[in-house]
């Protein structure tokens, strides 16, 4: 039986072309657009904050900004609603982990930031570590924590203190400082609320830096620095984004020399991985001005109290022209093959 597709199936099958590309301060330049936030993941919360700030800083420059959460409505209306690009303000899974970039993709809806591959590679700290790792790039040594683990075997192949974690969730969800051995337990049944897979590694005490980088491969920049100095050094989800104890020095007060490492090791891991259009590398300086590289976070938060507006301040970046700006560099990264014709077709 052949199946019948449906006038709306069809019309999306047929958006093969990306849109032509947006300029700033054009606003008719960029079409419809979906600001896709909330969704289904543990970091709904922040979304719907990133998303909201977003999407007002668009619509004050003018541009047909729309809410849209994919949790409520369904993927198919940004078909039917004529959107020609979308903001990606999804955190977590099913937003950051390369499902609705492959979403988009299909449906040839130009998208911000990266593309499948880099996503998913970059919310999976294991492999985003080992990539690292294969790369000469400094990262703490690390573990994957599976069922029956034996706490001495990781004490004595890490040491302590111990950063445990999910290996795909953000905002700190899941993650436990572990001082000894008879901690780790707990620790790791907290991770494993949430992921299956459970990464335990050295936990690097020292100052906490972030970095934004904006653009891809070669014209790929990092933006000024930021310290974070968090309350006893536990930068945690509420001391990120509902607190007011944390303080943010920006540009971090580092020698010209070491910030020129710092982002230049940045640029490297955010290229390694194969991310596009914007991101934020965490890093962690030790006692020696050792920089190690955390994670990086391919849609990072936008809220009143997020790292890369505030880095993007500091480079004289405002928030809306920020928006507009990571907006205008939306695209589509997998070229559509091209349709052969039928007499080619029966060859």
């Amino acid at each position: 039986m052949v199946e019948r597709k449906t006038p709306e199936a069809r019309g999306a099958l047929a958006r093969v072309a990306a849109p032509a590309r947006a300029t700033p301060g054009d606003p008719a330049s960029f079409g419809r657009v979906a600001v896709l936030m909330g969704g289904n993941s543990a970091e709904r919360e922040i979304s719907l904050r990133s998303g909201s700030m977003v999407l007002a800083g668009l619509q004050r420059k003018g541009i047909d900004a729309n809410a849209f959460d994919p949790a409520e409505r369904s993927l198919q209306e940004l078909v039917t609603g004529g959107f020609a690009r979308a903001f990606i303000a999804l955190h977590g899974r099913y937003g950051e982990d390369g499902t609705i970039q492959g979403a988009l993709e299909l449906l040839r809806v130009a998208y911000t930031g990266s593309g499948v591959l880099a996503s998913a590679t970059a919310i999976e700290k294991v492999r985003t570590k080992a990539i690292w790792r294969a790369a000469g790039l400094a990262t703490p040594p690390w573990r994957v924590l599976e069922p029956g683990f034996e706490p001495a075997r990781i004490a004595s192949e890490l040491g302590f203190p111990l950063a445990v974690k999910p290996a795909c969730e953000g905002s700190t969800l899941g993650f436990s400082k572990v001082l000894a051995s008879e901690e780790l337990s707990a620790a790791w049944e907290l991770a494993a609320a949430y992921d299956d897979v459970v990464l335990v590694e050295r936990f690097i005490a020292g100052r906490e830096l972030t970095i934004t980088v904006l653009g891809t491969g070669a014209a790929a920049r990092a933006l000024p620095v930021i310290e974070i100095q968090a309350p006893g050094g536990n930068y945690d989800y509420q001391n990120k984004y509902f607190g007011d104890a944390t303080r943010y020095l920006c540009p971090a007060p580092l020698s010209a020399e070491l910030t020129a490492a710092v982002q230049a090791l940045s640029l490297a891991a955010f290229r390694e991985i194969g991310c596009s259009g914007w991101g934020r590398v965490d890093v962690m300086l030790d006692a020696s001005d050792q920089p190690w590289l955390l994670e990086v976070n391919t849609s990072p938060g936008m809220t009143d109290h997020s790292l890369v507006p505030m880095s993007a301040r500091a480079e004289g970046i405002g928030y809306d022209d920020l928006v507009e700006l990571l907006l205008a560099d939306a695209s589509l990264k997998i070229r559509a093959a091209p349709r052969r014709d039928a007499a080619e077709a029966q060859r």
